[in-house]
């Protein structure tokens, strides 16, 4: 069974009732103690990423706004006026942890449109490189209703799949998923571990029960689902308290749903059973540095073919014509013809801007 102790790369999500308190504002005790817990998670090599609703819920307060449901003008304009707030209230948090933030907003179109997908991913891995914690949140000042994840619980199973975690988190008002709704039926079983996500176990999730809360047990069934998928185990556990996470990881009651691959090897699998959109011949040079399991540079490609955007997937082919392998390229079909064969240095020049220094990623292809 998977646990915090294991994970690696782990995300967490923060529910808006976790965090803000109706008439109260931001549960500053609680940001503090889970600030702590991050920091003891970094301190020991794992890297964190923390996916929080709160925008709109601190952003209403402030603006005098009723609770309930509102108008989607003024969610945008609360979202505006509460995501500065909020990004200000995990900086002050994490600070005093010697752990630098930065806040990253994306919508549903970030991760449907493959170019807006990479971005976020590289952004996002290069946040975690340098040591950063990303607050992520989805960017609620421009969604609309066709846009949005409208969920956070899936938000983060997306960014889960996207930054390759192998643990993602759900800190909730429950302590994990039951047979039924525990607080109207009294005999309801509770889950301690989930290994497949059965179509019995979907039809026992039930809806949101929270005022401030957008998800249910059913988002959180679908993030599971998007998760194990790609080799991220999941864990569904009460947040209400101080130190969620070491709470956790001392033992607390929750749900976890196991993965049954690793990420590398989810992605692996998903690179190759993509169609190839176009091909790169490669020397023999380059030939041997994949088989070292390195990256794809475009010094090493001596042929291009195919129409491509970056993003797409293409065939790896050796002198001889046959394939070596498929990858995920960086560059489009023209950039491509631009950059074959030049050494690292000169592909500004050939492009006329900045490119990058490697076509295929080691972690982008299957060889």
């Amino acid at each position: 069974m998977a646990t915090l102790t294991d994970a690696k790369r782990l995300v967490v999500k923060i529910g808006s009732a976790l965090l803000v308190e109706v008439g109260v504002g931001l549960r500053s005790a609680w940001l503090t103690s889970l600030a702590a817990d991050v920091a003891a998670l970094r301190a020991r090599g794992t890297d964190v990423i923390l996916v929080s609703s709160g925008s709109i819920a601190l952003g209403r307060g402030v603006l005098g706004l009723p609770d309930g449901e509102l108008p989607l003008e003024q969610a945008q304009a609360s979202a505006a006026v509460g995501q500065i707030r909020l990004a200000r209230a995990y900086e002050e948090a994490l600070a005093p942890h010697g752990i630098t933030t930065a806040q990253v907003l994306v919508t549903l179109e970030d991760s449907e449109d493959r170019r807006r997908y990479l971005n976020s991913r590289a952004t996002m891995e290069t946040l975690v490189s340098l040591g950063v914690t990303p607050i992520v949140n989805e960017n609620d000042t421009v969604a609309t209703d066709e846009i949005r994840y409208g969920d956070n619980d899936r938000l983060a199973a997306q960014v889960a799949v996207t930054v390759g975690a192998d643990c993602l988190v759900l800190l909730s008002d429950v302590d994990g998923l039951y047979t039924d709704n525990p607080q109207v039926n009294s005999a309801a079983q509770h889950y301690d571990i989930v290994r497949e996500i059965t179509p019995e176990i979907e039809a026992q999730a039930g809806d949101a029960g929270s005022g401030l809360s957008k998800g249910g047990m059913k988002t959180k069934i679908m993030a599971a689902k998007l998760a194990t998928d790609a080799g991220c185990s999941m864990a569904i556990t009460l947040g209400t308290h101080l130190n969620p996470l070491k709470t956790l990881e001392d033992g607390g009651r929750c749900t976890w749903f196991t993965a049954q691959t690793n990420p590398q090897a989810a992605r692996k699998r998903w690179i190759a059973a993509m169609k190839p959109h176009g091909r790169v011949t490669v020397d023999a040079g380059a030939q041997r540095a994949l088989g070292q399991g390195k990256s794809l540079l475009p010094i090493g490609i001596t042929a291009v073919s195919g129409d491509f955007r970056r993003g797409d997937a293409v065939a790896i082919v050796g002198a001889d014509g046959a394939q070596l392998g498929v990858g995920l390229t960086r560059y489009d079909a023209a950039e491509a013809q631009a950059v074959k064969g030049k050494r690292s240095q000169d592909i500004a020049q050939a492009l006329g801007y900045e490119g990058r220094n490697v076509f295929i990623h080691r972690d982008d292809m299957v060889i």
